[in-house]
């Protein structure tokens, strides 16, 4: 692995979660010769959250980055960064949903305690880079890094980094951008890394079995409460077990026997309200933005593909930083308050924006 960005030798940060793929990029930049540190986030323990005393799933993740940390023959140091990720995100994401919204944690953690924290210990340790396990490209154009999607698309984690700042971008590295997920897997075995087999997480981490409404009920017990469900002409039709519990888009767990397929369109916290109708009740023509965030120089409005939610696909529309907007070519369902909104051009990643309402 070569960067001619880095001084011969130098001092890199990697963040090590624990995982195969953050453990392949410290043993490839320590195999190319750089000094190479591994850092791990303490950020919550599942003991306290699933009510088993001495439960904590983080633990073995941190015993297993510094069992990768020995074979390589490398630093290994743990953060405690609980009461910081307790805030930023976790209580960010409980408050979210008590408001109706959809939040996107894994953004939250990365803008704050990931890009903004552990950098700055980076820095403060006088290295030249942070690197992490993510799977995106950094493109470096003249003095400039650009962020472009990951080679393997069904990993490209893009969309979980639009918030990343220029200035952050510019100090980060993402060596598994360019890789396949069984090129990484392969690189774990050929290395005789420990986490060579090991499994991918699939949930937030810090929901325990995936029931992301104990987080909630237990911070903001008023977004479990139950409320109305209306149909799109304000009909009382049944009623659900609390706002938190729902999105925009969202139509199994209604529990309504109507004869037809319903969809949530709206959610109104403040009347514990749930409004909800066909498919075509939830299209939308654009989306309203709030703290966008660049990555490339946008003159006025641009023809983008724009992903306004983690799990749907980027799609033709206009994007306006300056108006804060984003305009659909075709209307689309699913536009929830909370959720990001991302735009690029080609591979490259523009930047994007938190969608504050849907628009049309």
């Amino acid at each position: 692995m070569q960067d001619q960005h880095l001084s011969k030798g130098a001092r890199v940060v990697v963040a090590m979660s624990g995982g195969v793929d953050s453990s392949v990029v410290a043993a490839l930049f320590h195999e190319a010769g750089f000094e190479t540190i591994g850092i791990t986030l303490q950020l919550y323990d599942h003991g306290a959250a699933s009510g088993r005393k001495g439960a904590c799933c983080a633990g073995q993740d941190i015993h297993d980055a510094r069992d990768v940390c020995e074979r390589l023959g490398i630093p290994h140091y743990v953060l405690d960064m609980e009461e910081r990720f307790r805030k930023a995100v976790i209580e960010d994401f409980a408050a979210n949903y008590g408001a109706g919204r959809t939040p996107v944690p894994c953004i939250r953690c990365n803008q704050t305690v990931k890009f903004t924290d552990l950098l700055g210990v980076a820095r403060d340790l006088g290295a030249e880079a942070l690197a992490t396990g993510h799977y995106v490209r950094r493109v470096q154009r003249g003095d400039l890094a650009e962020m472009h999607r990951a080679r393997d698309r069904a990993k490209d984690q893009s969309y979980f980094l639009f918030a990343t700042t220029r200035e952050q971008l510019a100090f980060s590295r993402f060596p598994l951008g360019d890789l396949e997920k069984q090129e990484t897997r392969a690189h774990a075995e050929r290395l005789a890394l420990p986490v060579a087999r090991k499994p991918e997480s699939q949930d937030i981490c810090f929901v325990p079995q995936g029931h992301y409404s104990t987080i909630v009920g237990r911070l903001h017990p008023e977004a479990l409460a139950e409320g109305e469900i209306v149909d799109v002409d304000g009909t009382v039709i049944g009623r659900h077990k609390g706002v938190g519990n729902y999105t925009v888009g969202q139509r199994r767990g209604l529990q309504l026997s109507t004869g037809e397929r319903l969809y949530v369109t709206a959610i109104d916290p403040g009347r514990h309200r749930i409004t909800v109708g066909p498919r075509e009740a939830t299209l939308r023509t654009g989306a309203e933005l709030r703290d966008i965030n660049l990555l490339a120089e946008v003159d006025g409005k641009v023809e983008a593909m724009v992903k306004h939610r983690y799990n749907e696909p980027a799609v033709a529309a206009r994007f306006d930083p300056a108006r804060g907007t984003v305009d659909f070519v075709e209307p689309q369902g699913s536009i929830a308050r909370g959720q990001a909104c991302v735009a690029y051009d080609g591979e490259r990643v523009l930047g994007g924006g938190w969608i504050e309402a849907a628009l049309g």
